[in-house]
C-alpha cells in the first residue's frame, strides 16, 4: 500500500433590473444579532434534498448543511479530510482504504461507522436505485467494512481521481437507519451528520437547525439557516440590503454597482468553474448536421451575451472544460460571424431558417439570456420560442424521459460545474452517449463513438499523463462537433452583510456554511 502526503487538517461540510436603494447599517446590524441566524437568497428553488439524487449545484449546496462525505474541498476546492481521517491506496489505485473519524453519529442518534459508508457508496452506485449521479460511482465493484473505523473501497478498473470524486457532494454519507425508515421519501427527509438538521422544506424555502451534537467542538456558530428562493433579481437584492438576508447569490450583475455603494455590503467577484452553454438536441432536425451547430456557435455573439446578460461578468469558454478545472485544453474560438454562419446554415439546406424551442430555468438570469438568445436566432433567420420553467418541473421534463425519441427538448440554455474538480466530471456527465437521461446530463443526446472511447480512457487509468492525453482528444473532438454553443464561464458573484464571515462560494459556485458566523 502506498501511503498518501498529509492533508492540511481542515474540515468540509458534506449552474430584472430593479433599482434598489441603499438603506442605512441599522437593519443589517439588528439582524445580525437577533439570534445569529443566517438566510440565504437564491434564484432557483430546491429540487431535493438526497444529495445522491441530485443534479444541481444549489440543492447541493442546501444538502451540504445537513451532510458530510468522507472528504471534501476547501473554500479554494482543495482537497480535504472530512468524515475520514486519512487515506492510503494502492499501487494501480484499485483500492482505497479510509481511516474514519470516531464518535460522530447522525443526526438520528444512529452511529457513524464503516457500515453506513458501506450501505452510502454501494446505494449510490446500484442502478436498481436509479439515483441521478450512480455514474459517479461506475467504477465500483464493492465495499468492505474492516472494522468499525476503517473502510476498503475496491474498483474494477484503475482510477488515479477517485479521492477527488469522493469528495463530490454526491457521495455524502446518509443515514441507513433513515433510509430504511422513509425509503424514497428520504428525498424530503434527510438525515446526515452534518453541522446543521433538517426542520422543514416548502416550494420555496428551506429550514435547517444547528446540530448540538456535532462532532467538530466549536462549530457550528449558527443557530439556524434558512435557504429562500427568490428567482427575481431585484427582489433577491433588496432582501439583502433590507436585512431580510444576510447572503445572496446569485448578486445580479447588472445591479453590483449600486451595491458597491452599500458600505454595509461585500461584493464577492471570483472565477468559478461553471460553463455555460447551449444544448442542442443532436436527435432534432436540424441538429444532427454538425454544420448547423457550427454555424449558430459562429453565429451567437458570445462577446455581447457576456456584455448584455451578465454585464461583462462573464469570461470566456473556449474549451469544452473552463479554465480552471483539472485537463484544460484550450481549443480556439468561434468568432462572432453572421456571413459565415448563414453560408453553413445554407450548406446544411436550412438557409431560409427553421423553428425551434429554447428551455431554461425561470429565474431573471436565464430570462434574460432566452431573450437574448431569441434575437441573436432571429438574425438567422431562425425563429425560437423561449420558455421558461420552473426548476423541478424543468428536471422532471427532461429526466423522467426514458429516451431520446420521446424528448421534446430542442435546445437548452445552461451551465454545469464540475465538483469533483475533475475533467471527468467536466466531460462525462455531459458528452458521454451513456450519460444521456435519466442517468446523467447529456440533454442533446450527443454521441460520438471516439469522444467515448476518449472518456472511457480518462476514466480506466490512474496515470495523470495517459489521462490528459485521453481529455485533450476528446476536448479536440467535442470542440469540432460543437454539440453546445459554447457561451461563457460564469464568475461567481455573491453579496453579504458585512457583519457576516465564515460562510464561503467555491469555484463550483457551491456554498461552504459550517464555519459561519456574525460579528454582531
Amino acid at each position: 500500500m502506498t501511503l498518501l502526503p498529509p492533508i492540511p487538517r481542515r474540515f468540509f461540510i458534506g449552474g430584472s433590473a430593479a433599482l434598489v436603494a441603499a438603506p442605512a447599517l441599522a437593519p443589517l446590524a439588528a439582524r445580525a444579532a437577533e439570534g445569529k441566524s443566517l438566510t440565504i437568497g437564491v434564484q432557483d428553488n430546491l429540487t431535493g434534498l438526497d444529495p445522491a439524487d441530485l443534479n444541481d449545484n444549489l440543492s447541493l449546496s442546501a444538502c451540504r448543511t445537513m451532510f458530510q462525505g468522507l472528504y471534501g474541498f476547501d473554500k479554494d476546492m482543495k482537497l480535504i479530510p472530512a468524515l475520514a481521517e486519512s487515506y492510503t491506496a494502492n499501487d494501480a489505485a484499485t483500492e482505497f482504504t479510509f481511516k474514519l473519524q470516531s464518535n460522530v453519529v447522525f443526526h438520528d442518534g444512529t452511529p457513524f461507522n464503516a457500515a453506513a459508508v458501506k450501505f452510502s457508496l454501494e446505494r449510490l452506485a446500484n442502478p436498481e436505485n436509479k439515483l441521478k449521479r450512480a455514474s459517479l460511482l461506475s467504477m465500483l465493484d464493492h465495499v468492505d467494512a474492516l472494522d468499525d473505523h476503517t473502510v476498503k473501497i475496491v474498483l474494477k478498473t484503475p482510477f488515479g481521481a477517485f479521492v477527488p470524486t469522493v469528495a463530490h457532494p454526491a457521495l455524502m454519507i446518509v443515514s441507513p437507519a433513515a433510509v430504511a425508515k422513509y425509503g424514497r421519501d428520504f428525498n424530503r427527509n434527510p438525515v446526515g451528520t452534518g453541522p446543521f438538521k433538517f426542520v422543514s422544506w416548502s416550494a420555496d424555502t428551506l429550514k435547517v437547525e444547528r446540530n448540538d451534537k456535532f462532532w467538530r467542538a466549536g462549530y457550528p456558530k449558527l443557530n439556524a439557516v434558512t435557504f429562500r428562493s427568490v428567482p427575481e433579481n431585484g427582489a433577491r437584492l433588496a432582501m439583502l440590503q433590507t436585512g431580510e438576508a444576510q447572503f445572496i447569490y446569485p448578486l445580479p450583475p447588472e445591479l453590483i454597482r449600486v451595491v458597491e455603494r452599500n458600505q454595509n455590503i461585500s461584493v464577492i467577484n471570483n472565477p468559478s468553474i461553471y460553463a455555460r452553454y447551449v444544448a442542442m438536441n443532436v436527435t432534432k432536425k436540424p441538429f444532427g448536421d454538425p454544420r448547423v451547430r457550427q454555424a449558430l456557435n459562429y453565429g451567437i455573439d458570445k462577446a455581447a451575451f457576456a456584455k448584455i446578460v451578465w454585464s461583462g461578468y462573464e469570461d470566456p469558454l473556449d474549451s469544452p472544460l473552463p479554465p480552471n478545472l483539472a485537463f484544460y485544453q484550450k481549443q480556439g474560438s468561434y468568432p462572432y460571424d453572421l456571413a459565415r454562419a448563414k453560408k453553413l446554415l445554407a450548406d446544411a439546406g436550412v438557409g431560409e431558417g427553421f423553428t425551434t424551442e429554447m428551455w431554461a430555468n425561470n429565474n431573471s438570469i436565464n430570462q434574460r439570456g432566452l431573450q437574448f438568445m431569441q434575437q441573436q436566432f432571429g438574425n438567422l433567420g431562425i425563429k425560437l420560442t423561449v420558455t421558461p420553467l420552473e426548476a423541478a418541473l424543468l428536471q422532471q421534463k427532461i429526466f423522467t424521459v426514458p429516451s431520446a425519441e420521446e424528448s421534446q427538448l430542442q435546445t437548452y440554455l445552461g451551465a454545469w460545474s464540475a465538483s469533483t474538480g475533475d475533467a471527468d466530471w467536466g466531460l462525462r456527465p455531459l458528452f458521454w452517449s451513456k450519460g444521456a437521461p435519466p442517468r446523467l446530463f447529456n440533454v442533446g443526446y450527443y454521441k460520438n463513438d471516439e469522444v467515448d472511447a476518449a472518456i472511457e480512457g480518462g476514466l480506466g487509468t490512474a496515470d495523470a499523463s495517459k489521462r490528459g492525453g485521453f481529455y485533450a482528444q476528446a476536448q479536440k473532438l467535442i470542440w469540432e462537433d460543437a454539440p453546445w454553443i459554447f457561451l461563457g464561464v460564469d464568475r461567481n458573484l455573491a453579496g453579504q452583510a458585512k457583519t457576516l464571515a465564515g460562510v464561503y462560494q467555491m469555484p463550483d459556485s457551491q456554498l461552504l456554511i459550517e464555519e459561519g458566523s456574525f460579528s454582531a
